[in-house]
């Protein structure tokens, strides 16, 4: 020091570092405060704001007290000196810190918007933290007299053979971006692999995929094989999708009467079935002469995967309701099978001598007989 400690300073220098402490804590206080009111609001932007000065003011506020007590205290050149840079040094951490919690909040936040799901892309979240920790270290190494420029070409030389060991590591990563940036397969779309395997994309993270299937089983995928994979994305371009119901109706039917009745039924199920869509007309159409039954399609709209489910059941319970009312028939599957006796002569035509065979109609598999 350059004179002697008096009481005066070191009552100074107390109040100073009191000061600044409290003023924290202050601060961090209102802040919780106008926290929980951002979060009421729609805009999630005064919420990452909020956050933000949350970890920043008290940190300013208490290196703004040490400050006030050091230039009160009699203090050499060089202790006021490394007083200064630690105070620095504690700001930049600060600021560091700061700035990669709202660059990944703003992340998650477009991905969100972007998404409309719960979970978020964490690949753009990380890398985003992890470049601006990055940024803030290379400052702070250079606040403090270290020269960055022999560690980035350490790090340069030794990326390369980190590379190489991690070459696994790099192509999920790479693959990763390149899910997102194409837009192609998104947090919250529904997509179905070429091995059957299929479920809602919930996070795209820097080394795989997680999916959530409809049993709420997590299936993890590498970024790499989806990116190499064969895939259908139930929501694009659009979430939107029709279901087809197949159905079949006896030949005795009036198909004009099995239309009308079915359309009526259909749009029925449109309007009053959460999950389908009320503006769709519903529409009949018939493809097949069946061996028992002339088949048609139902042709429906759900709003999005998940939703077909509970259309389809809706449909055929309604349908199997009204049709016993209008006295439709849906017929049991029948086929007619020619039986022969080895001593029977073998088929004749028509105006020839011998024995026929024996003509029985026999239901198929899994249907009722008569005995």
């Amino acid at each position: 020091m350059t004179r002697a400690l008096t009481l005066h300073d070191a009552m100074v220098a107390g109040v100073a570092v009191a000061a600044g402490a409290t003023a924290g804590l202050v601060a961090r206080t209102v802040l919780r405060w106008l926290g929980e009111r951002a979060r009421r609001t729609r805009w999630s932007g005064d919420e990452i704001a909020v956050d933000a000065l949350r970890t920043l003011v008290p940190w300013a506020a208490l290196a703004a007290g040490v400050s006030a007590a050091g230039a009160a205290l009699p203090l050499t050149v060089a202790a006021r000196h490394i007083l200064h840079m630690v105070l620095v040094a504690m700001l930049i951490l600060a600021a560091t810190v700061t700035a990669a919690r709202t660059a990944a909040a703003l992340i998650r936040s477009l991905a969100l918007s972007r998404s409309g799901v719960a979970g978020s892309a964490t690949i753009f979240v990380n890398i985003t933290r992890v470049a601006v920790l990055a940024i803030g270290i290379l400052v702070l190494l250079q606040t403090l007299g270290v020269s960055v420029a022999p560690l980035l070409t350490a790090l340069g030389v030794g990326g390369l053979a980190v590379a190489l060991a991690l070459q696994d590591t790099l192509a999920n990563l790479f693959a990763g971006v390149h899910i997102l940036a194409s837009r192609k397969v998104q947090p919250g779309d529904y997509i179905r692999l070429g091995n059957g395997e299929e479920g809602y994309v919930v996070d795209i993270n820097w080394r795989n995929t997680v999916v959530r299937q409809l049993p709420n089983n997590l299936l993890i995928i590498p970024n790499a094989q989806l990116a190499g994979a064969i895939m259908t994305n139930y929501h694009q371009p659009e979430q939107q999708m029709s279901v087809l119901v197949q159905v079949g109706v006896g030949y005795d039917s009036d198909l004009e009467h099995v239309e009308k009745v079915t359309v009526a039924v259909a749009a029925e199920v449109m309007a009053e079935v959460p999950g389908g869509v009320p503006d769709h007309e519903p529409a009949v159409r018939f493809h097949t002469f069946g061996e028992s039954s002339v088949d048609f399609s139902v042709i429906l709209r759900a709003r999005e995967f998940a939703d077909q489910y509970l259309v389809k059941h809706e449909l055929i319970k309604r349908l199997h309701r009204r049709y016993q009312a209008e006295g439709i028939e849906i017929p049991f599957p029948m086929r007619t099978v020619v039986v022969q006796r080895q001593d029977q002569a073998p088929v004749c035509g028509p105006g020839e001598k011998g024995a026929g065979p024996a003509l029985m109609p026999i239901p198929a598999a899994g249907t009722p007989s008569s005995r």
